[in-house]
């Protein structure tokens, strides 16, 4: 027998469905989760009390009961494919708890990654069913470092975060992860920031023979936003919106304009990636398991002044990314640009009443968790190829609190002995500090480079551990 019946359940006025009481039914077994399953139950009763003593008889079933069955099963099948009034966590645990943990914990047996060094089964128990206001997930939070087992020469976090809230609600993981990367960075720690460039020493004397060019770059997330791994379309263009609004008002030195990607050709795109102003479309494995590269190119674009010495990239990895950079070794010209404009955009969103994701722990809110703290990144390309041959090389960047990259970024080779060189850290230290240690870091490079050159030793200028 089939049974047109029209319902009002969940929110869907007058739903037509058609049940077949002797034929095929969805959702017919009970959910594992005993709390939806109640749930179920009880919207049915609910459903039938509601409209009468009777009212499975004017819907021509022979008894309560099999009116109720049927009701239970179109209940399972409605929250299954549409939700209903079910909440997001209901919802998702509902998904979940059909599984077992130990059937769902990934395996990262073969892993080097920072995720799979502290995540266990117990705390992967312990949080999967956790869930942030804006709906992002602890297999959301993981799947990057579950998809990328990791590099063979550089430990990555293996995870990202999908809003401001996945710091807090995941902090079991995160925690852990966050004290391994920043050096014993603790939960009870608390970062600091300066951005008076007045506050660092020298910076304007880096020797132009070797030192090729110099950056300085940092990210920002706007408050109340998801972030690019969970954002939404139209989240992404509010972003790109606000952005490109706020950036407008800037004037003098900094007065320039937006660029969206989807509205450049070919060439003027590519001209700007050679001139490393741009970037391009994500291809690392790491963002593509994030989903950063969803929709590409929508909403995302690039903003620089008319001197292209500052620039701002829009919805790539973070919401912004704001860089100051020029040609040569004035690093303290590049560094007390890159603080007046970001003060100057901070403002500018403030005023239209937007601010950005910060917090006296954590400093700056991130994506990446490496990113944490200032978010900051101070480099230089710089000419070592001697330095670089070195056996010790390794060694004084490590305790100089300095890292090196190949002339076009990670996993680059250095060509013409070209090495991008910057600071290792970014939270728990300040936007000052850390430029600090680049430039007292890359003077003396310069030095051991110009004694290697004239086959003397460099033993006496190795550094103390910073």
């Amino acid at each position: 027998m089939s049974q047109w019946v029209i319902f009002d359940l969940f929110g869907f006025p007058y739903r037509t469905v058609l049940m077949k009481t002797n034929g095929r039914r969805y959702c017919q077994k009970p959910f594992k989760c005993e709390e939806l399953e109640r749930l179920v139950v009880k919207k049915s009763d609910n459903y039938v009390r509601q409209r009468g003593k009777y009212f499975w008889q004017q819907r021509g079933f022979p008894t309560e009961q099999s009116f109720l069955g049927v009701m239970k099963v179109y209940m399972r099948e409605v929250a299954v494919e549409k939700a209903g009034s079910f909440s997001c966590e209901e919802m998702f645990r509902l998904r979940l708890k059909e599984w077992s943990a130990e059937e769902e914990f990934p395996d990262l047996s073969q892993h080097n990654n920072l995720m799979a060094k502290h995540l266990t089964l117990d705390m992967y128990s312990q949080l999967r069913e956790r869930v942030t206001p804006r709906g992002f997930t602890l297999n959301q939070v993981i799947q990057p470092g579950v998809d990328n087992p990791g590099h063979p020469f550089i430990m990555t976090v293996g995870c990202v975060a999908g809003d401001e809230e996945t710091y807090e609600v995941f902090k079991e993981l995160l925690d852990p992860v966050i004290e391994d990367r920043h050096g014993g960075y603790k939960p009870a720690d608390k970062h600091k920031t300066d951005l008076n460039p007045d506050n660092l020493k020298g910076g304007d004397d880096l020797d132009p023979n070797y030192v090729l060019s110099s950056r300085v770059r940092t990210g920002r997330s706007i408050r109340g936003f998801c972030l690019p791994p969970h954002c939404s379309r139209g989240e992404r263009r509010m972003v790109e919106k606000l952005s490109n609004e706020a950036l407008d008002s800037l004037t003098g030195d900094l007065k320039g304009k937006y660029y969206a990607l989807k509205n450049m050709t070919d060439a003027e795109q590519q001209q700007l990636i050679d001139d490393h102003f741009l970037f391009d479309k994500p291809v690392s494995p790491l963002l593509l398991a994030s989903g950063m590269a969803r929709d590409w190119p929508d909403a995302r674009g690039i903003w620089h002044n008319d001197n292209k010495t500052f620039l701002v990239w829009v919805n790539e990895e973070d919401h912004l990314r704001v860089i100051s950079m020029q040609k040569g070794g004035n690093m303290k010209e590049v560094f007390n640009r890159f603080c007046t404009g970001l003060t100057k955009i901070e403002s500018l969103f403030k005023e239209k009443g937007h601010e950005f994701m910060w917090n006296e722990h954590l400093g700056y809110v991130l994506t990446c968790p490496s990113n944490l703290g200032t978010g900051l990144r101070a480099g230089v390309h710089m000419k070592l190829p001697n330095m670089s041959k070195h056996a010790k090389f390794e060694e004084v960047l490590k305790r100089l609190r300095l890292q090196k990259r190949g002339t076009g970024g990670v996993d680059t080779a250095a060509v013409g002995g070209v090495f991008d060189i910057s600071n290792a850290d970014r939270l728990g230290f300040s936007e000052v500090e850390l430029v600090q240690m680049v430039v007292d870091g890359v003077k003396l490079l310069t030095e051991m480079e110009k004694r290697l050159e004239k086959g003397q030793s460099i033993d006496d200028l190795m550094p103390a551990q910073k």
